[in-house]
């Protein structure tokens, strides 16, 4: 089979549904930080360019942005807690509108993966169970901190600044949001039995474990509306040192009880069709469900882009397949997959922080990139 009629014939390329939206290939543009923002949080006119670069992706979720003040992870990640984060925002949403592109915002609580010298603030956790390992801030590196365990109360706030992150992500024209609830962040912190040890409602079995995730995705669904609202997942990841015993009972758990709330799509990062625990979520989530590819990390990074396990992942039963490096090095990577055109490398040097260099200027076939 030549190449041109294996992208003809490959899925990847077919439109799809999602809720309400139609999108025209099943290629996802995975959440990515880039650390690019203000240092107050606002998305600068670098970011719209960088996304609107990448608009021919059948959806772009853009990077994971912090509902509140304490939930900031890193220096200049943006927020979505102000007017201002509002606007800036917007005119990213309009740019990448302008090119046809279709965008989700990943919301996203650190946890316990914050310091005082980048928030101002001790962060808030399931339990006073420290990051292990260093974390950086304005200053450096520094030791993670012991984050301060969450009163009910203040997990009610939480609840509640995501579903006022919501409203204002639907203000600022994203189509929807993604909650965050994997990685090592706020949510997978209470899901694991290792940095939740609570013993109250909120801790302890899988069903008090999986329950704050539940009122979060809850809340920002009666916000903005179940069709515009996903969740993602990362069953056994062990970034940022978590760790999870039980995940062939939590996660089937979690997922069942939000099957039937009419949600857009569950994401499931660095997923395995060899698993079973893939097959069993697949069963038992209803609409749509995007994956991310178990690519190696941190190198070697797939000549392809991820491609063949993207392609695999669809004959799977996913709907939709994410990718993060590749669209970060290849802001026409739908068309390079199209044509079989090699891939730009990946540098991952200028993957956080810094200015165009890395970030909006690796070329596109054909041409250099374009500025917005």
């Amino acid at each position: 089979m030549t190449m041109s009629s294996a992208a003809l014939t490959s899925r990847l390329f077919e439109p799809a549904r999602l809720g309400p939206l139609h999108l025209p290939n099943r290629l996802v543009m995975a959440p990515l930080t880039r650390n690019r923002a203000s240092a107050d949080g606002v998305p600068t006119p670098l970011m719209a360019t960088y996304y609107a670069q990448r608009a021919s992706a059948g959806l772009i979720i853009a990077e994971a942005t912090t509902p509140n003040a304490v939930g900031q992870t890193y220096p200049d990640i943006p927020a979505i807690y102000s007017d201002e984060h509002v606007a800036g925002w917007r005119r990213v949403t309009g740019a990448v509108r302008a090119a046809g592109g279709t965008m989700f915002l990943q919301l996203q609580h650190g946890g316990r993966i914050g310091h005082p010298e980048t928030s101002g603030l001790t962060p808030l956790a399931p339990s006073p169970v420290a990051f292990p390992d260093p974390i950086h801030t304005p200053a450096g590196s520094r030791p993670g901190v012991v984050p301060r365990a969450m009163t009910v109360g203040e997990i009610r706030g939480t609840v509640a600044d995501f579903a006022a992150a919501a409203r204002r992500a639907v203000d600022a024209g994203f189509e929807g949001v993604e909650v965050h609830g994997g990685n090592g962040y706020l949510i997978h912190q209470f899901l694991s039995g290792v940095t939740n040890q609570r013993g109250d409602a909120y801790g302890g079995s899988a069903t008090g474990r999986i329950r704050f995730a539940v009122e979060v995705v809850e809340a920002v669904a009666d916000a903005i509306g179940p069709e515009r609202v996903g969740l993602r997942i990362a069953p056994g990841v062990t970034a940022n040192a978590m760790r999870e015993h039980d995940v062939e009972r939590v996660y089937p758990e979690l997922v069942g009880a939000l099957a039937g709330k009419g949600l857009a799509y569950l994401h499931v990062v660095f997923a395995d069709p060899a698993q079973p625990l893939f097959h069993r979520i697949r069963r038992a989530w209803p609409s749509v469900l995007i994956t991310n590819p178990a690519l190696p990390w941190p190198a070697p990074f797939p000549a392809d882009g991820g491609r063949q396990e993207a392609e695999r992942l669809l004959a799977a039963g996913a709907d939709l397949v994410s990718l993060g490096r590749a669209f970060l090095a290849n802001p026409d990577l739908v068309e390079r997959f199209r044509r079989g055109a090699p891939l730009n490398p990946v540098r991952p040097e200028y993957w956080y922080g810094g200015g165009e260099l890395g970030y909006t200027d690796y070329p596109v076939l054909g041409r250099h990139p374009v500025a917005v």
